[in-house]
């Protein structure tokens, strides 16, 4: 399945080559979406965020839980944040690149960054430390979160803004290229949602330097691989932000815990 891992550059448009890549395979890679300045400015406004997320024991962002966890020295870290492009100005500046404009045309007329929606941009920091608790992810589709609130399934893609750089052993994204033009039933049952951890054959490991971006349709088979290091090269940090179709359905602090995230053990 190799072959089927290509790395490309964005420009101002979405190529044709790059558009049939994405509609076979259900992903693409940019390459040096991000200066590495930029990536460390991101980095520290997370860092920011944390503290006072920490400093206030906020529980939930808009309905969403916070996911806490320890770091190698077993201080209380954030280990997932939830619309996090609305608590710093930095964060919410990057959502307004012009760029992001341009991947929108993956999807078509109507797509938007769903900066209100779904979770926002969401913040994922991992590290495989004795005190870990967000170090792997099981099988899933984003799709599945439509079928839980009875809706019909939407377009929806997640864009993955890269701030680590990483090979095989760091763990991370895995996907089954093409598996997003597969059937509800296959969707539903192709594997145990968030329980199944097991390595498949026709798994492509997205493997990312710091700043790269990928997209990945949200129907399309998916899991976070745990590290096989452990410590500080363990750590790795990535932001996800979803392209939406359909009805605009932001999100507020009066927003309730959807059903499947008050699994927040197994489930982002």
């Amino acid at each position: 399945m190799a072959a089927v891992y290509q790395k490309f550059t964005l420009g101002t448009t979405i190529t044709t080559e790059q558009q049939a890549f994405f509609n076979q395979h259900g992903f693409i890679h940019f390459t040096n979406f991000i200066k590495p300045e930029t990536v460390a400015d991101i980095i520290k406004a997370s860092e920011q965020v944390q503290q006072q997320w920490i400093d206030n024991k906020v529980e939930k962002i808009n309905g969403v839980p916070v996911k806490y966890g320890k770091d190698l020295d077993g201080s209380p870290i954030v280990q997932r944040f939830a619309f996090i492009n609305q608590h710093h100005a930095v964060l919410n500046e990057f959502t307004h690149d012009p760029r992001f404009q341009i991947l929108l045309n993956l999807i078509g007329d109507g797509a938007r960054l769903g900066t209100e929606e779904k979770d926002g941009m969401v913040f994922n920091h991992y590290v495989n430390g004795p005190e870990s608790s967000f170090t792997k992810m099981g099988w899933h589709t984003d799709g599945l979160r439509d079928i839980f609130h009875g809706q019909r399934l939407n377009p929806m893609l997640n864009v993955g803004i890269h701030l680590s750089t990483l090979k095989p052993e760091n763990g991370g994204l895995r996907i089954l290229p093409g598996t997003h033009r597969q059937n509800l039933y296959q969707m539903l049952f192709r594997k145990k949602y968030f329980l199944d951890h097991d390595t498949d054959e026709n798994e492509v490991a997205i493997t990312p330097n710091a700043g790269d971006l990928t997209i990945h349709d949200g129907r399309l088979w998916h899991r976070v691989a745990q590290s096989t290091i452990t410590g500080e090269a363990s750590r790795r940090r990535v932001i996800y932000i979803p392209i939406i179709a359909g009805k605009f359905e932001p999100k507020n602090a009066d927003s309730p815990t959807a059903f499947y995230q008050r699994f927040a053990g197994i489930i982002k």
